[in-house]
C-alpha cells in the first residue's frame, strides 16, 4: 500500500461549469478511484481559482462584489460535481484567506529569499482572456491569441518577475534525466517532448505580480501593498496550500511521503511543467511525481463556441438520462484515450449508450438473472472462465500505466465474451444441471465486469453488484473499499450463494 495525491486545475467560476471541468475531474475520479480500489491510501483534491480581472470585470458587470460572485458560482461547481459522483476528499477555494492565503504567502516570502522575484519595469503583450502575458512565439500567423482569436493588447507597468531564465538547465535535467534524485514525469510522452521544446527555445522570467490599479482582486504581495499576486504563485500553490504548508497545522504527507499526481489539460502544462517545479525548488518543498495532461473536447467536430451554437452544457446530458453520470462518465472514458483531444457528439453517445450499455451490459445482466430467477436463484458449480478472453492482470496494467480507455474496454469486453457465450451454450436449451452452470459461470464473468467497471462507473457497478446478490455489493462505494486477491479469482467468492431480482440497468432512451 502506498500514499497517492491525486490533483486536478482549480476551476476558474466566472461562469457556469463547461464540459472541459467535466472531463477533467471524471478523468480524475477514475485515477483516484482506481487507486482506492488497488489498495493505495488516497487524498483526492480539487478547487475554485477565484481571483483575477475577469472576476473582477463579471462582477463588475453584474453589480456585485466578486466575493459575492464566487460565492455564489463556486457551490455550482460543487453541486455538479457531487451530482458526478466525484469523489473528492477536498475542494479548496484561492479566497479562502484562513486556509490559502498563510500558504501561497509564506512561498513568496520564500521565493524572495532565495533571489528568485525582482521587480521591475516592463512592456509586455497582455490577454486579458488568458489572463497572461504572452509571447510572439505563443501567437498564431495573425498574431492573434490561439484561444481567443484576437490579439493581445500592449501593456507597460511595473511588475514582480520570477526569475525562471536561471533555472533553464535545472529543469531540462528534471524533465529529461534528475534533479537533486528527483524526475518529472510527464503522460504521455509526446507532451514531455513539447515541454522540452520550450526550454530549448530558451525560458524567459515570468510575471508574477500586477499593480494593484491593474489587478484589485487577489492576493496582497507582501511588504509591497501595491502589488498583487498574478496567478501563478496564487493558483499553482493550491496544491500545497490544502495540506497547510508553511503554516502550524502542516501535514506533509501526501506531498513528501507520497507519490503526486497533477491531472491537468494541456493548455496549462507548461506553466506545471516548468513554473510549478522551479517553484517548489527554490521553497525547499518537493518536486510532484507526475502530471497526466489531457486534451481538448470538441462538439460535433468543432471548437465548442456559444456563436456556433455547438456548446455542450453538462446539465442537458444528465437530465436526458435522469440525472444519472454514468453514461456520460462511460463516454469521455471510452471515447478519449488519455493524452488525446476527444469530441462529443450526441450520435455517438446515443450509439455506445444503446450497444455498450443498454445492450451489451445491461439486457445480458437481465437475461442471466432472469433464467437464475427461474432456476430458484440459487447458484451452482462455477465453471472454466477460458471464454473471457480478458484478463485481471491485463486490466490492471492498463490502470496503472494510464491507459484507462483500453481499461475500460476490457470491462466492456467481458460482457461481450458473456454474450457470445450464451450464444454458443444456449442454456435453455440445457437440462437442469448444465444450465445452472452455465448460468452461474455467467453470472460469475458479471461480477468480474462490475469490479472492472467501478472506476468508470460507480453506480453502474454496485447496482449490477446488487442485482447479482453479491456479498461485498454494499460496500462497494465506500472510499475503504479494496478488491482484494480473493475478489480477482475466479469463483473466489465462497459465500455467495443466491441472486436477487433483476430489474432494468439502462432504461430505452426516448
Amino acid at each position: 500500500m502506498s500514499r497517492q495525491y491525486v490533483t486536478t486545475a482549480i476551476d476558474y467560476p466566472n461562469a457556469a461549469p463547461h464540459m472541459g471541468h467535466v472531463l477533467e475531474k471524471v478523468l480524475g475520479d477514475v485515477v483516484a478511484r482506481w487507486f482506492r480500489l488497488r489498495g493505495d491510501t488516497v487524498r483526492f483534491q480539487i478547487g475554485t481559482d477565484e481571483h483575477g480581472t475577469k472576476i473582477a470585470r463579471a462582477a463588475e458587470d453584474e453589480g456585485i462584489s466578486p466575493k459575492e460572485l464566487v460565492d455564489r458560482n463556486v457551490p455550482i461547481f460543487k453541486d455538479l460535481y457531487d451530482r458526478l459522483n466525484i469523489s473528492y476528499d477536498h475542494f479548496i477555494r484561492t479566497s479562502d484567506q484562513q486556509e490559502h492565503w498563510p500558504t501561497v504567502q509564506e512561498l513568496w516570502k520564500r521565493l524572495e529569499k532565495a533571489g528568485m522575484l525582482e521587480k521591475r519595469s516592463y512592456t509586455g503583450l497582455y490577454c486579458s482572456g488568458c489572463e497572461r502575458f504572452m509571447t510572439k512565439r505563443d501567437l498564431d500567423e495573425e498574431g492573434n491569441c490561439p484561444n481567443h482569436k484576437k490579439p493581445p493588447e500592449e501593456v507597460t507597468e511595473e511588475n514582480y518577475f520570477f526569475l525562471m531564465s536561471r533555472d533553464t538547465d535545472n529543469l531540462k535535467n528534471l524533465l529529461t534525466k534528475e534533479w537533486d534524485g528527483e524526475s518529472y514525469r510527464i503522460i504521455p510522452k509526446s507532451r514531455a517532448q513539447e515541454t522540452l521544446a520550450l526550454v530549448d527555445q530558451g525560458l524567459e522570467d515570468v510575471s508574477f505580480s500586477r499593480p494593484k490599479s491593474s489587478l484589485t482582486w487577489g492576493v496582497p504581495v507582501p511588504g509591497d501593498s501595491d502589488q498583487t499576486m498574478y496567478v501563478w504563485c496564487d493558483a499553482l500553490t493550491n496544491y500545497i496550500s490544502g495540506l497547510g504548508y508553511f503554516t502550524d497545522h502542516e501535514d506533509t504527507t501526501f506531498w513528501d511521503d507520497a507519490n503526486v499526481t497533477h491531472v491537468i489539460g494541456k493548455d496549462i502544462a507548461r506553466f506545471h511543467a516548468l513554473i510549478w517545479p522551479s517553484m517548489l525548488k527554490h521553497s525547499d518543498v518537493k518536486t510532484p511525481d507526475q502530471l497526466l495532461i489531457h486534451g481538448f473536447l470538441t462538439s460535433e467536430g468543432e471548437k465548442m463556441s456559444k456563436s456556433t451554437g455547438n456548446v455542450v452544457v453538462p446539465d442537458d446530458i444528465l437530465e436526458k438520462f435522469g440525472g444519472n453520470p454514468d453514461p456520460l462518465r462511460f463516454y469521455l472514458s471510452h471515447e478519449i484515450p488519455v493524452g488525446n483531444d476527444g469530441d462529443f457528439s450526441w450520435k455517438r453517445f446515443e450509439e455506445l449508450y444503446d450497444a455498450k450499455l443498454r445492450n451489451e451490459i445491461g439486457n445480458l445482466l437481465n437475461r442471466v438473472l432472469v433464467m437464475l430467477v427461474k432456476e430458484g436463484g440459487i447458484l451452482g458449480d462455477i465453471g472454466d472462465p477460458s471464454f473471457i478472453t480478458a484478463k485481471y492482470e491485463d486490466y490492471s496494467a492498463d490502470m496503472d500505466s494510464f491507459r484507462l480507455s483500453d481499461g475500460l474496454q476490457i470491462a466492456v469486453q467481458i460482457a461481450s465474451d458473456c454474450n457470445k457465450y450464451i450464444d454458443d451454450r444456449k442454456p435453455w436449451a440445457l437440462d437442469d444441471a448444465e444450465k445452472l452452470g452455465v448460468l452461474s459461470t455467467l453470472a460469475e464473468a458479471l461480477r468480474h465486469c462490475a469490479l472492472a467497471l467501478l472506476p468508470f462507473t460507480p453506480d453502474t457497478a454496485q447496482r449490477i453488484s446488487v442485482q447479482l446478490g453479491v456479498p461485498y455489493a454494499d460496500r462497494m462505494l465506500d472510499k475503504e473499499f479494496v478488491i482484494t486477491k480473493e475478489m480477482r479469482q475466479f469463483g473466489g467468492q465462497k459465500d455467495w450463494k443466491k441472486v436477487g431480482e433483476p430489474s432494468i440497468l439502462f432504461a430505452p432512451l426516448s
